[in-house]
C-alpha cells in the first residue's frame, strides 16, 4: 500500500481516513437489497395475497442486480467523484422506493420493474463504496473500513426488515415508503465526511483507456492474481448454510418463534457482531491467510451441528458459533477483495464489482452442494457436507499461502495512482 507504514500498520495520515464510515455508506444498499427485497417484499406481498410461488420468483429477481452489477458499476469511476455518485444513487433509489410503495399493487409488473430499478442503482452504491475504500492508504484502516462496511451492511439490513414488518401493521404503504426512503437517501450524506479524494487531473480518452488497460492488467492478468481468484471462488465462508439451517430447526426440537428469534433479529446481531470482531486479528496477518483461518473456524462450527445430539441446546450452540463467525469471513473476505484490488486508480469501482461479483458464485454453488448432503444424508448430511467440503478447499489454499512470502498487492504502482484517485 501507499505510505510508510508504523509498526502498527498505519500511515500519519490513517486518522483522517475514518474506516467508521464506511458502516453508514453501505446501509442504502442494505436497507434495500437486504431489508426490502430479501428480507420485507415477501411479508408485504403475502398481505397482498400473493402466491408464495409468484413472491420466490419476483424477489430471485429483484437479487439478480447483486451479481451482475459489475455491468454497470464502471460508471462510478467516471465524470464526478465516486462520493458524489453515491449520494446520486441513494438518492435515486429512495426516490424509486416512495413511487413503488404508492403502487397498490406490489407484484404488477411496474411495481416490480421500478424496485429492480432502484435496486440496480442501490449496487452502485457498493461499486463507490469499494472503490473509495480502494483508495485507503494503509492496511490497518482497510481492515477496520472492511470491518465496518459489513457490519453496518448486516445490522442495518437487519433493521430494514424490522421497520418493514413492524411498520406495515401500523401505517399505510404509501407512508412506510418515505420511511423507508428515509433510511436509503438519509446515510449517504455520510459521504461528505469520507476520506479526501484528490480531483483526477485533466487527461485525453487514450490517456484514460490506457491507464485502465494497465490497471486491468495489474489487478488481473498476472499469476500472483490466481490464488486470490480462488481464494474468491473456493468454498469456505460462503454462508450459503445461513438461509438453510432455519429448515433444521424441527430435528432439533425448535420452535417456530425460536427460529424466528435465532435467525432473525439476533443472528443478524450476532453477524454483525462478528464482521466487527474481525479488527481483532493483527495486520501482520495477510488478509489472504486470515480470511482463510477464519473461514476454517466457521466450517469446524459447523461440526457441533453435524455431530451433536438432535437437542435444542445443540442448535442454538451451533447456530451461534457459525453466525458469528460468518461475520468475521465476510469482513475479512473485504479485506481479500481490497487485498486482490490493490489501489483504486481510476478503474477502482468497477474492479472490486468484478471481484465481489465472483464472491457470490460460491453461495450459489454452495448451496446446491448442502442440499444434496441433506437430500443423501439427511439433517447431519448438510453441515457435514458445508464442513467438509469448505475445509478440505480451505486447507490447500491456507497451503499455499503459507508457502509464500507476504509482498505489496502488485495491481497497481501505489506511488503513481495515489494522487490520481477520486471518490
Amino acid at each position: 500500500m501507499a505510505g510508510i507504514l508504523n509498526p502498527s500498520g498505519t500511515t500519519p495520515d490513517a486518522n483522517k481516513e475514518r474506516p467508521w464510515v464506511f458502516a453508514l455508506l453501505i446501509v442504502p444498499m442494505a436497507v434495500l437489497s437486504n431489508g426490502v427485497i430479501s428480507g420485507g417484499l415477501s411479508f408485504l406481498l403475502s398481505k397482498q395475497g400473493v402466491p408464495m410461488a409468484r413472491s420466490a420468483s419476483i424477489i430471485s429477481l429483484l437479487n439478480l442486480p447483486q451479481t451482475i452489477y459489475f455491468l454497470w458499476s464502471p460508471i462510478t469511476d467516471f465524470w464526478i467523484r465516486r462520493r458524489t455518485w453515491l449520494m446520486l444513487a441513494a438518492t435515486t433509489s429512495a426516490i424509486g422506493l416512495v413511487i413503488f410503495f404508492q403502487i397498490k399493487n406490489l407484484a404488477s409488473p411496474a411495481a416490480v420493474s421500478l424496485l429492480f430499478l432502484s435496486a440496480c442503482f442501490a449496487q452502485l452504491v457498493v461499486a463507490a463504496c469499494g472503490g473509495i475504500m480502494g483508495s485507503l492508504r494503509s492496511e490497518a484502516v482497510r481492515r477496520r473500513a472492511s470491518s465496518f462496511y459489513q457490519g453496518g451492511s448486516l445490522a442495518f439490513g437487519a433493521a430494514g426488515i424490522y421497520v418493514v414488518a413492524t411498520l406495515a401493521e401500523r401505517m399505510s404503504l404509501g407512508h412506510l415508503g418515505w420511511v423507508i426512503a428515509a433510511m436509503v437517501a438519509l446515510p449517504s450524506l455520510v459521504a461528505l465526511a469520507a476520506p479526501k479524494q484528490d480531483v483526477i487531473t485533466a487527461e485525453s480518452a487514450s490517456a484514460i483507456f490506457k491507464r485502465i488497460g494497465r490497471e486491468f492488467r495489474g489487478t488481473f492478468f498476472r499469476w500472483k492474481a490466481l490464488p486470490y481468484t480462488l481464494v474468491v471462488l473456493f468454498p469456505m465462508g460462503s454462508g450459503a448454510a445461513i438461509g438453510l439451517l432455519p429448515g433444521l430447526a424441527t430435528d432439533y426440537h425448535i420452535s417456530g418463534q425460536q427460529v424466528a428469534w435465532m435467525n432473525g433479529l439476533a443472528g443478524s446481531a450476532l453477524t454483525a457482531l462478528g464482521a466487527l470482531a474481525a479488527t481483532l486479528i493483527p495486520v501482520r496477518v495477510r488478509a489472504s491467510v486470515g480470511y482463510i483461518l477464519v473461514c476454517l473456524v466457521n466450517e469446524a462450527t459447523l461440526v457441533v451441528l453435524w455431530l451433536g445430539p438432535l437437542r435444542p441446546s445443540t442448535y442454538f450452540i451451533g447456530a451461534t458459533l457459525y453466525l458469528f463467525t460468518i461475520g468475521t469471513c465476510y469482513a475479512m473476505f473485504t479485506a481479500v477483495v481490497l487485498e486482490f484490488l490493490g489501489d483504486s486508480g481510476k478503474s477502482g469501482s468497477a474492479r472490486y464489482s468484478i471481484i465481489n461479483s465472483m464472491g457470490n458464485v460460491p453461495v450459489v454453488y454452495m448451496i446446491a452442494v448442502d442440499g444434496l448432503g441433506y437430500g443423501r444424508w439427511g439433517t447431519r448430511g448438510l453441515p457435514a457436507a458445508d464442513a467438509v467440503v469448505g475445509f478440505l478447499g480451505g486447507t490447500l489454499l491456507l497451503i499455499h499461502f503459507l508457502s509464500r512470502k507476504r509482498a505489496t498487492p502488485e495491481g497497481i504502482d501505489s506511488t503513481a495512482s495515489i494522487k490520481d484517485v477520486r471518490g
